[in-house]
């Protein structure tokens, strides 16, 4: 493993921990991974990555050039930097004396978790521009993503601005005012995902 994967979340867990952790299953149990926002979110995020990432490795694919390990590592890279806490994003409360909250890093979870819900996406970057500090402080969302290769660059694109739209609204109470979406990436679908009928080649 790179020193990427070695370095720690704020809860003192490795990617490189957690990545172990999911190759043996879950198993044994570790409550301390179990009971942990922050690991749960990389866990889900690395689960989402790891088929993927073994079908791509493993794809003799002459329509596209080799796969860079550069591409996995970014994506490594942002898993990690979203896994960390970042700031703390008020909630408003009816009782002026209560201070409910909610960190960056679990908006951000939450909008990569949209993004790769949409088939033929997988997520890159997230980012959260604005001033977060602020209950109803406009925000932009800027997301960047992979997509399969034959897929619609602008339908994949705009479902995924749908969908982190709808994750925001539903979960949070910040004033999205756009979400950027940036295709910066090809991949070979996963085996049996064939690109669906419509689809363009990016």
């Amino acid at each position: 493993m790179n020193d990427l994967t070695r370095t720690q979340l704020d809860c003192e867990k490795s990617l490189d921990e957690l990545s172990d952790y999911l190759s043996r299953d879950r198993t044994p149990y570790d409550e301390s991974i179990e009971t942990c926002p922050e690991c749960l979110n990389a866990l889900e995020a690395l689960e989402r990555l790891g088929p993927l990432s073994r079908d791509l490795l493993a794809e003799d694919a002459a329509a596209l050039p080799p796969l860079s390990d550069s591409w996995i590592g970014r994506i490594m890279t942002n898993i990690h930097r979203e896994m960390r806490s970042g700031r703390s994003v008020p909630i408003s409360h009816s009782d002026p004396h209560v201070t409910v909250t909610v960190t960056e890093g679990a908006i951000r979870a939450l909008i990569r978790a949209a993004g790769d819900a949409v088939t033929g996406i997988l997520v890159g970057r997230c980012e959260l521009l604005g001033d977060l500090d602020t209950v109803d402080a406009p925000i932009t969302v800027r997301v960047t993503a992979s997509i399969a290769w034959g897929e619609s660059v602008p339908g994949l694109a705009d479902e995924v601005r749908v969908q982190v739209y709808r994750a925001l609204a539903q979960h949070t109470q910040i004033r999205v005012v756009s979400v950027d979406v940036a295709i910066e990436d090809v991949h070979i679908a996963e085996r049996g995902d064939a690109p669906s009928s419509e689809g363009e080649r990016p």
